[in-house]
């Protein structure tokens, strides 16, 4: 059940940014019709060597993300510290 509904979202997700995508993709195409054939030319020549020498990113897992938060305190401490910290400003009223 938990995957079906993963999928759901993650093909969801990826309508909607292939939507969105295809909406700038129209925004840009309209800026440039008015533009001379030269002027594109440059453009599609700058697009070009731009996906040649484009680097790679390195993916992030969320895995990278353990043990980021480093602390001499222990996880006990910094629950304690926390609650202690909260301020409750909520006034009940009597009925």
């Amino acid at each position: 059940m938990g995957t079906d509904i993963l999928f759901r979202w993650n093909f969801v997700n990826w309508i909607t940014m292939k939507e969105t995508n295809l909406n700038i993709i129209d925004v840009y195409l309209e800026l440039l019709t008015s533009l001379s054939p030269d002027s594109k030319l440059e453009i599609i020549s700058r697009l070009s060597q731009s996906l040649k020498s484009e680097k790679k990113v390195p993916s992030m897992s969320i895995n990278d993300l353990y043990g980021a938060f480093e602390s001499e305190k222990s996880a006990e401490a910094l629950i304690e510290e926390t609650r202690q910290a909260r301020t409750f400003t909520r006034q009940m009223d009597e009925l």
